[in-house]
């Protein structure tokens, strides 16, 4: 089984399992390229074997298969609230805090 690009998977095993991801780039048999993007469903890209993967019906018409293209297809198709993904929170840096003058 060939997963085509576009496709959207659940990931069934490896440290990434529970998540969705998205299937980038067909490399063989038993290999594709994935990616979540992180900043979506918190899948960074890499080779994951098919066997990991449990495809679902629906699918992206990718273009280029850049992380900002699957970012705002996740974002315009409405599956982020269907399929109950929780977004990674923004990291916020505290604020800088003037230094303190030193009293001699």
């Amino acid at each position: 089984m060939i997963l085509e690009k576009g496709r959207i998977c659940l990931k069934v095993a490896g440290r990434e399992a529970g998540k969705y991801c998205v299937v980038v780039a067909p490399i063989d048999e038993s290999f594709v390229m994935i990616t979540g993007p992180k900043s979506v469903t918190r899948v960074k890209r890499r080779k994951c074997n098919i066997v990991q993967l449990e495809p679902i019906s629906e699918k992206f018409d990718l273009k280029s298969g850049e992380d900002s293209e699957i970012e705002s297809a996740w974002k315009s198709s409405g599956l982020i609230k269907k399929l109950e993904i929780e977004l990674p929170k923004q990291k916020t840096k505290p604020a800088k805090q003037a230094n303190p003058v030193k009293k001699k």
